[in-house]
């Protein structure tokens, strides 16, 4: 079984193939793509990411690589709705589930008009590969089948990347290897 570094390698070879960015072999359905790992190796994830997007060069590699921790576009939605200080103080009276079910009506992430996929969709040019991250800090605010769901109804052009601190087989998320979500089946692992 290939080391976390040994899949992120072979993360970084296959999205710089023309084959993945144009989507070739998948009948020409978008792909959607989740990257799972062990989640205590998340500090590891995070500094590859980095390091991708870093050294990442139009000219040089053909498309921009966009990465969107979910957990920050949440966070930069709430401030500039000025919800932030209130979040705070919805959460100490009334507790989490309630903060939860109104951040999630803020945000409509059940909704094909979801802000998160909006912000995602405006700032994805043509040539892009696009990386999530931050999944696992949104939870119970966002589910990763939800925003898999709703990006799928709208972003067509592009390759999507997950990266999903958790188990995915094919069929079924479990974030931190505990929480079951719902199943998703139109994705595919990026590496085994």
């Amino acid at each position: 079984m290939a080391t976390l570094e040994e899949r992120l390698d072979q993360a970084e070879t296959i999205i710089k193939t023309e084959s993945f960015r144009k989507n070739k072999g998948l009948g020409n359905e978008v792909g959607y793509y989740i990257f799972d790992y062990p989640p205590e190796q998340e500090l590891v994830v995070r500094e590859r990411i980095a390091y991708m997007e870093g050294k990442n060069n139009r000219g040089t590699d053909g498309f921009d690589l966009k990465v969107f921790d979910l957990y920050d576009l949440v966070i930069d939605i709430l401030e500039a709705e000025g919800f932030l200080e209130q979040c705070f103080r919805f959460e100490q009276k009334k507790g989490i589930e309630r903060i939860t079910k109104a951040v999630g009506n803020l945000l409509q992430v059940n909704d094909e008009n979801s802000l998160i996929v909006g912000h995602i969709q405006e700032n994805t040019p043509a040539e892009a590969v696009v990386f999530l991250t931050g999944i696992g800090k949104c939870y119970p605010i966002l589910r990763s089948h939800k925003v898999l769901n709703n990006l799928h109804q709208a972003i067509d052009r592009v390759p999507v990347v997950l990266f999903f601190p958790g188990k995915y087989d094919g069929q079924e998320l479990v974030l931190f290897s505990e929480i079951k979500d719902d199943n998703y089946y139109r994705a595919f692992k990026l590496v085994d």
